[in-house]
């Protein structure tokens, strides 16, 4: 057991103490934290406005219809648009994505950071925008006819009363989104990025010592991952109690 203990000891300095070696991982740890939360404002930010692009089209269609003019040919094409958008982006792997923005559109910039922190908010972004959608299109369609008895029109009903309802329905199914996006990043290095995976394989590749950087780079994204679950119940809790 001493020996054993004292071999787990002499990998630990080799790995993270010998030549500072930390200092990558504590670096990846910023980056992938930095990553994902930009990518997951610029997400959100790109799921309100699609989500309510697609919902606004869904729920006045045969008004639009109806109505014709150039209302119904700026909100056809703006669907459309948003129709397009979400098919390219999940029916493509973010991976693939990645090496385009950072090989042929921003092939000219040397900002990684930046062009990943891009990638993965559009990324994230046609996922927010069905999680949001959904959550408008569960709401009772008796809360829309209540905003317009109150005197709103269709926009006022929505902020005032339909999106606070919405991001209490979907706010679970969003917080699981940031978790995914954020073991998403891992695949960052593939451009060069220093993320948290990437550093643990720099180690790997210095120490020739496979096992202790990569299980320090699981155990780090597992503890962060129980942080942001812990979060959320306490946050569901005190929004079940907010109902009552």
């Amino acid at each position: 057991m001493k020996e054993w203990l004292n071999e787990l000891a002499a990998e630990f300095k080799l790995n993270f103490i010998d030549d500072d070696r930390w200092e990558l991982i504590v670096e990846g740890l910023k980056n992938t934290i930095i990553i994902t939360f930009f990518a997951l404002l610029i997400g959100v930010a790109i799921g309100v406005v699609i989500s309510l692009i697609r919902s606004t089209y869904d729920n006045n269609k045969e008004d639009y219809k109806r109505k014709g003019g150039v209302g119904y040919v700026i909100m056809s094409i703006l669907n459309g648009i948003c129709n397009i958008y979400l098919t390219i982006i999940r029916g493509t792997p973010v991976v693939v994505q990645l090496l385009i923005m950072y090989f042929v559109v921003f092939a000219t910039s040397r900002n990684g950071l930046m062009v990943a922190i891009i990638c993965f908010g559009i990324n994230s972004g046609a996922y927010v925008a069905e999680i949001f959608r959904s959550g408008i299109m569960s709401i009772d369609k008796g809360q829309f006819e209540a905003g317009r008895s109150l005197g709103f029109n269709y926009i006022q009903t929505m902020i005032y009363i339909i999106i606070p309802q919405m991001f209490k329905v979907v706010l679970p199914t969003l917080c699981n989104e940031f978790i995914v996006l954020l073991k998403e990043t891992s695949v960052a290095g593939y451009v060069g990025i220093r993320d948290l995976t990437k550093a643990g394989d720099l180690i790997r590749g210095r120490t020739f010592s496979a096992f202790m950087p990569l299980i320090a780079v699981a155990l780090i994204y597992l503890v962060i991952v129980m942080i942001l679950t812990w979060l959320l119940r306490r946050l569901e809790r005190r929004l079940r109690k907010s109902e009552r």
